[in-house]
């Protein structure tokens, strides 16, 4: 079994639920992250970055992957 083959943490399907949903106000996601997680808002980007590129994270929630990926292409496409 090789790493790509290993199932997502526990950890890791928390951020993909929790970038899901939608937010009502400033804040709030950072306040979520906080106590959903237990990390900081930091960690979180970090966590979520490194899953976009993670072919396990896409087959669990393509659709959240490839919304965050199209994202982060026109993030770039604007730099």
């Amino acid at each position: 079994m090789t790493a790509d083959d290993d199932p997502l943490s526990d950890q890791e399907r928390a951020v993909l639920s929790l970038e899901r949903r939608s937010w009502a106000g400033p804040g709030a996601k950072e306040r979520a992250i906080r106590e959903q997680l237990g990390i900081s808002p930091v960690r979180y980007y970090q966590l979520l970055n490194a899953l976009i590129d993670d072919r396990r994270a896409l087959a669990a929630d393509p659709v959240t992957v490839n919304r965050l990926r199209r994202v982060r292409d026109a993030r770039r496409g604007r730099r």
